[in-house]
């Protein structure tokens, strides 16, 4: 599915419906004018009794505007992982999870932690401004100290669905998925996307990284929605799961 721009105003960002089975309930986001390295996607899925946001883009443009609220309505925003594009505008939110292999780093978002300085240093980090003013070594990532710390086996209740998270070391050893095992769907993070996965940072393990894909050539899954790249089904993922045991 082709994304759309977001209506003026906020055309900084697309957005898709990419999945008939949650239909209107789930929607992707993406920032098309960042460098492809940092463009990534977050979603927004409506639940009974709990709104879910997962990851919260880059923060060069507000997020929350985007999303179609319930004034009232609890909103819980997860972190998949503490990398800049996953947690840019995640301070917008006043709830907001992350796993705990990570957790105090939330409260700071120290480049060390956020490589928000290696986009700072791209040539090229956008091909259009977020705004009239916006300069690339003004970017800095707002602090957002978690108020929910998540572990492995932890569920998220949205009333009409509940996600159990996953601990998926390997791109960093914080990386987390949540899992839906009812209806199949997994928000992956960067755990696995269909993309080339990056395993070279000082935060990434690669033999923690395969066994993660061990474990999820295994997985029920109808629906994956990665961190990048198109929403793909379970064949697609244990083809990148063992491509990936394959060559490392």
């Amino acid at each position: 599915m082709q994304p759309t721009p977001i209506s003026a105003g906020m055309s900084w960002f697309s957005r898709t419906r990419p999945d008939s089975f949650l239909g209107a309930n789930l929607s992707a986001f993406t920032e098309p004018f960042l460098n492809d390295y940092f463009r990534a996607n977050f979603y927004h899925l409506k639940g009974r009794d709990l709104d879910l946001v997962v990851d919260a883009g880059m923060g060069l443009a507000p997020i929350s505007p985007l999303l179609d609220l319930t004034p009232g309505k609890p909103v819980l925003a997860v972190a998949t992982h503490i990398h800049a594009d996953h947690v840019g505008s995640l301070f917008e939110f006043t709830d907001r999870a992350g796993p705990k292999w990570e957790a105090e780093a939330f409260a700071s978002m120290d480049d060390h932690w956020t490589f928000a300085d290696e986009f700072r240093d791209l040539d090229e980090p956008v091909s259009r401004l977020p705004h009239t003013r916006w300069k690339a070594q003004d970017y800095r990532i707002e602090p957002a100290p978690l108020t929910r710390i998540l572990d492995a086996g932890d569920t998220i209740e949205l009333g009409d669905r509940s996600f159990t998270v996953l601990h998926l070391p390997g791109h960093s050893f914080g990386c987390i998925g949540l899992h839906d095992e009812k209806d199949g769907v997994l928000f992956s993070g960067d755990a696995i996307y269909d993309d080339t996965l990056i395993d070279d940072m000082w935060c990434s393990d690669r033999e923690q990284y395969r066994e993660t894909m061990r474990r999820l050539i295994d997985l029920p899954v109808r629906i994956v929605f990665g961190g990048h790249g198109q929403p793909f089904g379970q064949a697609r993922m244990k083809e990148i799961a063992q491509a990936y045991l394959d060559r490392s």
